[in-house]
């Protein structure tokens, strides 16, 4: 019963009060974005924030981790999750496909979540180049957040780590078709001795994932907080939460990403049982490690909303995506199973957008 009141209220939270803040905070950004001087710069800026709504949406459920709204949160987490949406587009959308000047875009990234006061010539070998400030308006908001957090200093080293990762990751992936696998495995071959079982594909969906950033700093709110914390997080949320979040969201986008050539990293699997299997041991640790870190049944509601969020998607009705589908939410628990219809009725209302 505890468990079933305290994820009630979340949710309830969630969904009437925080959708409507993120509402207004995607406004903001998307009027900045109509300024924009550049029309192609323009155009995706608004392109990223019309089409991926559903990333901000999502994120946010970490400005309740305390169980009242943080608002500050919320502006953060829209800033940084508009910044990853917009360099997206810059990097999948215009025809570029220099994997220098996607690095240079990324670092946007990696400054928006530093404190000190530099900014990064974003644009420099990049096309495209007169944003109207865009961009460093979007890193100046995250910055001014993770100021005032107490023990931002704690967390930094690992938000900055996955900052990194999600860039060179997004910049590798982008590149020519023709280069992209080689270059996709060469990066994670850096990277992979330090995580045991895990392959290219596996590795690089957790490097994809923003939900990991989004709790470390949540987390430096506490002044109480401590290193071991810190460690428990990141070995919970990394690959596991994180490789799940961004898997899910390939599932989801397989059949579309193959059909426009786009690099999809479920379909590297041999068959649809070795699949489901992957994403059924992703759960499974997601759910097993959570249980170890402080306010579990926060977490437990994260995944469970991972699970019903992607899985509700009109994707997923099809087949062979329905079957899959059914396996996993039979591995799941009985709240992901509740959400998963919850989310069903939310999207024939408009409440939650598509992915």
């Amino acid at each position: 019963m505890h468990k079933t009141i305290y994820q009630s209220k979340l949710i309830y939270n969630f969904v009437k009060k925080v959708f409507p803040k993120v509402k207004k905070e995607l406004n903001h950004w998307k009027n900045y974005a109509h300024t924009i001087p550049d029309q192609v710069l323009s155009q995706q800026a608004l392109l990223s924030i019309q089409k991926k709504s559903f990333h901000a949406q999502g994120g946010c459920i970490y400005s309740l981790y305390d169980h009242q709204i943080n608002k500050r949160a919320i502006q953060f987490i829209v800033a940084l999750q508009t910044i990853s949406d917009y360099l997206d587009n810059l990097c999948d959308r215009v025809g570029v496909e220099d994997e220098v000047s996607f690095l240079n875009l990324h670092k946007a990234i990696t400054n928006a979540l530093n404190p000190d006061t530099h900014f990064s010539d974003y644009y420099k070998d990049y096309p495209y180049k007169e944003d109207g400030n865009y961009l460093y308006a979007l890193v100046n908001t995250c910055k001014c957040y993770i100021r005032t957090l107490p023990n931002y200093n704690l967390v930094q080293e690992n938000t900055l780590y996955l900052g990194k990762l999600y860039g060179e990751m997004q910049s590798y992936k982008h590149i020519a078709l023709s280069k992209r696998e080689k270059a996709m495995h060469t990066w994670a071959s850096k990277y992979l001795y330090l995580y045991d079982g895990l392959s290219t594909w596996e590795f690089s969906s957790a490097a994809g994932s923003t939900l990991g950033i989004f709790l470390l700093c949540t987390l430096a709110e506490d002044k109480n907080l401590d290193q071991n914390e810190v460690k428990k997080v990141m070995n919970t949320y990394f690959p596991s939460i994180c490789g799940l979040h961004i898997l899910l969201d390939y599932f989801i986008d397989e059949k579309e990403d193959l059909s426009t050539g786009d690099l999809n990293f479920v379909s590297y699997y041999k068959n649809k049982e070795e699949k489901e299997k992957r994403l059924i041991y992703f759960l499974n640790q997601s759910f097993n490690k959570s249980f170890h870190l402080k306010n579990p049944l926060f977490h437990l509601t994260v995944i469970e909303g991972l699970i019903a969020m992607y899985l509700s998607d009109p994707k997923t009705n099809a087949f062979p995506e329905k079957i899959t589908t059914r396996k996993i939410l039979k591995n799941a628990s009985c709240t992901a199973n509740t959400l998963y219809f919850i989310c069903k009725l939310l999207r024939k209302k408009s409440i939650i957008s598509s992915v």
